[in-house]
């Protein structure tokens, strides 16, 4: 049995394989829409949250899990005596870890709580890496090291080719101000540091594209330090599997990641948005 158990949010982007393998726990978020309530994975999956959104009326909305959620996750793992790491969703997109150090302090186990700085498959390589060093015994201090390291040498990108609904969910604070008269452009959102910034934007296609090969050939120049890229989206597959035929050209020591990503982030980046992440080992 492990010495630390790891917890995390419905916002990460692992496989079901993956969480059984690596015994993850995953902490629901709610989502909304059309006045509808979902428990994240619970109530509804991906895909029909995604197929709900792209013919909703309305915007969608995301809440972070309750205290008490997390506080009954806590406890339970800990009853045997483990340590906790909980790794959550950045909070320049959601109050998540808020919520979860609340639980920490009212919980009778002993736990960590890390903001991962990101989200999705930026989340799940913390999480992942950190389940695997547990198994193997390795203390929380070990641990923690190790998640700073990948929170320090990852990129993690969003390219936005309709910025409404990341303008309307106000996560681009008063940068959102300079887009709301060009609603027609596309954006290139880079999330670093617990918050969210624009790394590129311009009226067309071409603009995400130029930035896609940019960013490529940046992975080509550190392939032997990078093993993984993964690349959420929203609504369309299309283009991140042919980055992702690129990359395996280019990059044959990369293994390429393409997943839907989940309903919090598809509340915020909307129709057509796909995800780079990926970090230096």
């Amino acid at each position: 049995m492990a010495n630390v158990k790891i917890l995390t949010d419905s916002s990460v982007q692992l496989t079901s394989a993956e969480i059984d393998q690596y015994q993850i726990t995953v902490v629901p978020l709610t989502v909304a829409i059309d006045g509808k309530q979902y428990i994240d994975g619970h109530d509804i999956t991906r895909q029909e949250f995604a197929d709900e959104m792209l013919s909703s009326t309305n915007f969608p909305k995301t809440s972070q899990p309750p205290i008490g959620r997390f506080l009954d996750a806590f406890n339970q793992l800990g009853e045997d005596g483990s340590e906790i790491l909980a790794i959550t969703l950045t909070k320049g997109l959601s109050g998540t870890v808020d919520a979860a150090r609340q639980a920490a302090e009212l919980s009778d186990a002993k736990v960590t709580v890390i903001d991962s700085g990101s989200t999705d498959r930026g989340m799940a390589f913390q999480v992942i890496e950190a389940a695997k060093m547990a198994q193997k015994g390795a203390q929380m201090s070990e641990l923690v090291a190790k998640v700073q390291e990948i929170v320090n040498n990852m990129e993690l990108y969003v390219c936005i080719p309709h910025p409404e609904n990341i303008i309307k969910g106000g996560r681009l604070g008063k940068v959102a101000a300079s887009l709301t008269s060009l609603l027609n452009i596309d954006v290139v959102v880079q999330v670093k540091n617990n918050k969210l910034s624009i790394a590129r934007k311009g009226r067309g296609v071409k603009v995400i594209k130029r930035f896609v090969a940019e960013t490529l050939s940046r992975i080509e120049t550190d392939s032997d330090r990078i093993s993984e890229v993964g690349m959420s989206y929203v609504s369309d597959k299309t283009f991140p599997e042919q980055i992702a035929q690129e990359l395996q050209q280019k990059c044959p020591n990369v293994k390429p990641f393409i997943e839907l990503t989940s309903p919090i982030i598809m509340t915020h980046t909307g129709e057509g948005a796909f995800a780079i992440i990926f970090y230096r080992q």
